[in-house]
This record gives C-alpha cells, sequence and structure tokens, in this order.
C-alpha cells in the first residue's frame, strides 16, 4: 500500500478500497501492461477511422499480391473453386402449389428462364452469370468489396437478351470514394455511403468512371439503396467498408514472396560458380617470382565435362566452390509459413500448397474443417449477393407477361435452394456406404445425397426416369431400375437383329 492510499485510507476508507481493488484487477492482467518484452500494441479506433486510414492501402497491396505473387493468387483461385465453383451458385426454385407440394411445373419454368438469362445477364456482355459471380467473390476477398448495380427496365445502351428487363454492373471498390465523408441535407456521409440514425445505407456516392482510368473525372452519382447490392467483408460492429481477407498475411505474403525470390538468385548463382586456384605463401616462390608477368597472373581456363587438368603453377592448388543452395530447409519453412496464411484466411493448406501426402482419415479431416470455412463464405456471398440478385430477377420475370398458375400459393413464390459447391469425396466408396447407411436408417434422405455431390436433384430424378423408360422401350433393364413383378431384376442386352442376347437374374432392390 503506498503512502497516498494510507493517507486516503484515513480520510476515506471506502475510496481507498476502491482504489486497492482496481490496483488489484489491473496487476491481474499482465497481458495490459506494457514491458520490456511485451509492447501491448493497441487498436482504439472505430471500425470506420481504422478501415479509412489502412483500408486503400491494404486494397493495394492485396492486387499487387495477386497480380505478381502465385501462392497468393492461388489462394483466390481455390476460394473461388471452393465458394462459387466451375456451374456458380446453382438456384432450384421451390415455389409450392396450394396443397403444399413443389409446384413441378412452374419451377421448371422458372428454371429454364433463369438459366437462359444467367448466359449473358451483366450490362457488358462480357461474362456469363457463373464468370461474373467468380469476378465479385474475387473482387471481394481481394479487394475486401465489390459493388452491384441492378439495373432494370429500357436504359439508353443497355441490350437485353431475354424479355426479362433486367441486368447488373459490377464496380470495383475503387467506384465509391473512401474520402468523402461529412453531413448535410438530413444526412451522414461516411466513406461514400449516405447512412442514416441508426447506420442504415441509404444510398451509395459512385464516380461516373474509375478514378485511375485516366478519363479524368472525378463526378459523382448517386445510387438508392434498392439498386446496389454491397458485398464487403467486415469483421467488426458499425463497419461500413470492407478490409480485404489478406489483411492479417500480408506481411507474411509478401516476406515469403521476398525469401523465395532471394533463394532462387543464391541457387543462380551457385549454378554459375566453378572452381578457384589457391596459390601458395612466398616461401614455395623463387626471389622475384610471385608471377610477376600478367600472362601468369591472369589465365583462361577452358572447361569440360570429365577433364583433368595438370597446368598448375608451383604452389597452386585447384579448389572447388561449395555452396549451400538450394537451402535443404527452404521447403519446410515454406511449408510453416503457408499453414499460418492458410490458417487467417479460412483457406487449407493441402489445396493452396497442391501437397496432399496423408492418410485418408488426415486428408478428409483436414477436408471437413475447410470446408466449414468455406460454407461460412458461400453463406456471405448467397445471402448479400445470389439471394436478392434472383428475387430481383424473379420479380421482374413476372411483370413480363408471364402467366402465374391459379394453384400457385404466391407467399411461396420466392422460395429457392441455393446450391454452392461441397465437399469433394475422397473415398467415393466409403462416402456412398455412409450415405446408403444414414438414407436407410432415415437420417438423410436422396435430395439431400444428390445436393452433397453437386447435382440437382429435380434433374437428376428426371433424367433417371427418362433412363429407364428408355431401358424398358429398348428391352435393357439393370439392377437399379424398379423391381419386376416377381421381386426380381433382370439384366438384358440386346444387339439389334441377329446380335448377342445375354441374361441375368437376381434380387431386386426396388
Amino acid at each position: 500500500m503506498g503512502l497516498y492510499t494510507k493517507f486516503l485510507g484515513v480520510i476515506a476508507p471506502q475510496r481507498a478500497l476502491r482504489r486497492m481493488a482496481a490496483q488489484d484487477q489491473i496487476k491481474a492482467y499482465e497481458a495490459a501492461r506494457p514491458s520490456r518484452t511485451h509492447a501491448a500494441k493497441k487498436e482504439r479506433h472505430s471500425a470506420n477511422t481504422a478501415v479509412f486510414a489502412a483500408g486503400v492501402s491494404l486494397r493495394e497491396q492485396a492486387r499487387w499480391l495477386d497480380d505478381n505473387h502465385d501462392l497468393a493468387s492461388g489462394m483466390l483461385d481455390k476460394l473461388e473453386e471452393r465458394v462459387v465453383g466451375a456451374r456458380g451458385i446453382q438456384i432450384e426454385p421451390h415455389p409450392l402449389n396450394t396443397q403444399g407440394e413443389v409446384h413441378e411445373d412452374f419451377a421448371a419454368q422458372l428454371s429454364a428462364a433463369w438459366d437462359k438469362w444467367a448466359l449473358s445477364p451483366e450490362v457488358t456482355g462480357m461474362f456469363s452469370l457463373a464468370e461474373a459471380q467468380r469476378l465479385m467473390l474475387r473482387s471481394a476477398l481481394r479487394d475486401g468489396e465489390v459493388f452491384t448495380q441492378l439495373v432494370r427496365g429500357p436504359v439508353k445502351g443497355i441490350e437485353y437478351t431475354t424479355p426479362v428487363q433486367f441486368a447488373f454492373e459490377m464496380l470495383e471498390a475503387d467506384f465509391v470514394p473512401m474520402n468523402l465523408s461529412g453531413a448535410g441535407n438530413g444526412l451522414t456521409t461516411i466513406q461514400g455511403i449516405n447512412i442514416n440514425a441508426w447506420s442504415r445505407p441509404l444510398s451509395y456516392h459512385v464516380y461516373l468512371a474509375h478514378p485511375q482510368s485516366g478519363l479524368g473525372t472525378t463526378r459523382t452519382k448517386v445510387i438508392g439503396r434498392e439498386n446496389m447490392l454491397h458485398l464487403a467483408m467486415r469483421k467488426r460492429l458499425h463497419q461500413l467498408r470492407g478490409v480485404t481477407i489478406f489483411a492479417n498475411v500480408i506481411q507474411r505474403l509478401g516476406d515469403l514472396k521476398d525469401y523465395e525470390d532471394s533463394e532462387r538468385v543464391a541457387a543462380r548463382i551457385a549454378a554459375m560458380l566453378g572452381f578457384w586456384i589457391k596459390r601458395g605463401d612466398s616461401s614455395v616462390f623463387e626471389e622475384g617470382g610471385d608471377w610477376e608477368s600478367p600472362e601468369n597472373k591472369y589465365r583462361n581456363f577452358d572447361m569440360s565435362a570429365g577433364m583433368i587438368y595438370d597446368d598448375l603453377a608451383p604452389g597452386e592448388e585447384l579448389e572447388m566452390l561449395e555452396s549451400n543452395r538450394p537451402n535443404s530447409n527452404m521447403a519446410e519453412f515454406r511449408n510453416g509459413q503457408l499453414r499460418a496464411a492458410a490458417a487467417g484466411t479460412r483457406t487449407g493448406y493441402s489445396s493452396i500448397s497442391r501437397d496432399y501426402n496423408g492418410t485418408y482419415s488426415s486428408q478428409r479431416q483436414e477436408l471437413v474443417e475447410s470446408f466449414e470455412g468455406y460454407a461460412v463464405l458461400q453463406d456471405w456471398f448467397v445471402s448479400r449477393t445470389v439471394r436478392p440478385m434472383y428475387r430481383e430477377w424473379l420479380r421482374m420475370y413476372l411483370l413480363s407477361g408471364i402467366k402465374i398458375p391459379s394453384d400457385l400459393d404466391l407467399s411461396t413464390l420466392y422460395n429457392a435452394t441455393y446450391m454452392a459447391p461441397v465437399m469433394p469425396w475422397i473415398d467415393p466408396v466409403k462416402e456412398g456406404e455412409a450415405w446408403k447407411t444414414q438414407i436407410r436408417g432415415g437420417a438423410a434422405t436422396e435430395a439431400e445425397w444428390v445436393r452433397a455431390r453437386g447435382g440437382s436433384p429435380r434433374n437428376t430424378k428426371l433424367q433417371r426416369q427418362r433412363e429407364v423408360k428408355f431401358n424398358q422401350q429398348h428391352g435393357l433393364v439393370f439392377d437399379t431400375d424398379p423391381a419386376n413383378d416377381k421381386g426380381t431384376t433382370t439384366y438384358e442386352q440386346t444387339a439389334g437383329a441377329g446380335g448377342t442376347h445375354g441374361q441375368r437374374s437376381g434380387k431386386g432392390n426396388g
């Protein structure tokens, strides 16, 4: 107890007690006290202030890594594959009829119209929907955010490829000025976004052209929230603009690239080194010796494989230059850094390093854990971009003059399943047996099994139905077809007129 506390205890015991309790609490958290070995770095800024100070720099550094660093670009490639995939986010409409069942005919009509629109859905006509989704996701992950303007109805210069007058425009983060903030006309503007008193975005200030395009314009337009989708990576409450997924690993990736570059240069230099001549001391020379003439000091040697050289002067020795490059520990160090980078970017080490050594159990465990991270990003991407885009398309589709079935439950019009890439099967035999067990036990459905393979249950059943019908019409019946009246399944193959004929019978599986 210090002198002040002792004195305070005489005149104000309660205050002295609170003071002592506060001091004990501070001592209990050593991490809160800076010391010689603990810097106790802190972040006191608000979320928006921190993003304003660092967001643009982080975005530009992340873009440089994507353009110049194979590992960083590979990480984004892998995230594209796992979150969006080759076919993009698949949508399976599920409107219900008044009986509570899926209205199959209207659902098929919506699916066909959506697939046709998805061939060229954005304003430039350069990308399909799957390509656009991959670009939007990559931009949001790398830059921290991406904006998508929704365009409806007749607009000058826009050519719609279907009767549905709906398209979208993808905008990089640069189009919304980070340095535009202020208050006026009853609105508060923070980093180019107009918000209300509850920090709800109301509209967005957007440059007419990219600020670095060289067109020399800094004019902006205001787009309402009903016409703008904002996909942003946020880590804090009250944060409006996004931050790149590389924010925590930029230094690690940059250092790793510099280290690998240095190792490659060192290895190239080591590969160029040959040998050197070691000369003795002055005791081996006659007086006035020591290779005084230039022809003795500087000699050229023609080297060839397997040559024998015996033209050394007195006191000379031929020694080879040895190098420790390439560094034998480089791969282990690099892999350790990649594991840390994977941990900070929701990716898996094996996927980004293409190192698949390990047992089935270890590989599957890593895949299961990493896919939970992919699932988080899938939900984020679907909820902020794909779902609102599909609903706006459907609204415009209904306005294009189509007839809504009379038995449709209108409250279920927007029902749909959004199917993102699923976890691949490491061992299809084991995975298939596991699904069979779950379905037979009532813990899973056939539709879930099909979706687990990245397929559409409706399309799969329709294809299966056509196959069974074709097989029955042509005398081709397989073990997977429905059992015949006798409870057996027959396999029969006919090779046309005069062809061979074979038959195998066994218990049907129903």
